[in-house]
């Protein structure tokens, strides 16, 4: 018995005096969220950020009660489907091929930047897991990472939904390890290093990470300006048609769309004849009409997609002509005096 038991010691000895490891190490990487900017404001005077996560769960088989594993992972990230470089920034884009600059970052402070390739400027992300790989169970260690995404202020920006999405050749997973059965387990000198050149085994995560970044610039106008149709003097009845034209302005950021619509005025007859009203006798009135068109064909109303005149933002100013007619006047004669109305114009977008 006292024989037995000395061969049993020896025997125990000999597997924890072994540092060479027998178990495999696998990583597996969850599937970040949509990283979703929201609304952009066009030339927005503050940066936009957000964030989204993910995690990567290493494990690593039985080895033996004083076993450890230590990990060294490279997370890269490409260009993305927005734009063919990662620096100065990153490009989403629209269904018009409009862009919008953004970039991703390593750090709460958004400093460094998130590169592809390990060991290159900008570069992957390089973290390291280390756990205890226990008899029996095997053991596992898990990170949570982030991705810190800004959107930089004061860009000329278009109206639209813009993305990015960073497929499986744009979030690659690396890593290397190292296995003991006795000790702590060192680090690998980096990700790529191979089997029996520094670490135990070397490994690429297929499916990485895929994730899509979004962002949404709201249609936008503003700075409107209008300007005022005066029909003139006349003598006596009106004869003939009087021509006037006035111009209604606007700024609409690119791709927006929009439509101006003008009512009829405050002494509308029935329900499509304008009228100015005499500014002191109210019981007279002089008809007019407002067109889309030069050849005064067209009226222009309040109806969309009936009426209305319609345009596309260009990001600059723009103008419209309202085409004014006050035709010869039947009847009695018009009280002699001034006539005038007042047009709401709505502008959709």
């Amino acid at each position: 018995m006292i024989r037995a038991a000395a061969l049993l010691l020896m025997a125990v000895l000999g597997v924890l005096g072994c540092d060479t490891a027998r178990a495999d190490t696998n990583c597996v990487v969850t599937t970040p969220v949509t990283l979703a900017f929201g609304t952009i404001t066009n030339g927005a005077a503050g940066v936009t950020n957000t964030t989204t996560t993910f995690t990567v769960t290493c494990s690593t088989a039985a080895l033996s009660l004083l076993a450890t594993a230590s990990v060294r992972l490279c997370l890269g990230i490409g260009n993305g489907s927005g734009g063919s470089t990662i620096q100065p920034t990153r490009s989403l884009r629209n269904a018009t091929t409009d862009t919008m600059a953004f970039q991703l970052y390593t750090n709460a402070t958004r400093s460094t930047i998130w590169g592809l390739t390990p060991g290159s400027n900008p570069g992957a992300q390089v973290l390291d897991l280390n756990y205890n790989v226990p008899l029996v169970t095997g053991g596992s260690g898990t990170v949570t990472i982030t991705i810190y995404g800004q959107v930089p202020a004061g860009q000329t920006l278009s109206a639209g939904t813009f993305s990015s999405s960073f497929a499986a050749a744009d979030t690659t997973v690396r890593f290397a390890y190292n296995e003991v059965l006795l000790g702590t387990a060192s680090p690998p000198p980096a990700c790529t290093t191979p089997a029996g050149g520094g670490a135990t085994g070397n490994k690429t995560v297929a499916s990485g990470f895929p994730f899509t970044v979004t962002a949404n610039v709201l249609p936008q106008c503003s700075t409107y300006v209008t300007t005022d149709m005066d029909f003139g003097s006349n003598a006596g009845a009106i004869t003939g048609n009087i021509d006037r034209t006035s111009t209604i302005g606007l700024t609409c950021i690119n791709r927006t769309a929009y439509t101006i619509g003008l009512n009829n005025g405050q002494h509308v007859l029935g329900t499509t004849t304008r009228r100015m009203q005499h500014t002191t006798n109210p019981a007279y009135f002089l008809a007019y009409e407002l067109y889309r068109d030069s050849g005064r064909s067209q009226r222009w109303g309040n109806t969309i997609g009936v009426d209305t005149a319609t345009g596309t933002g260009t990001g600059n100013a723009q103008t419209l002509t309202v085409y004014g007619r006050a035709p010869p006047t039947s009847g009695s004669l018009p009280a002699q005096g001034s006539y005038n109305d007042v047009i709401t114009v709505t502008i959709t977008y």
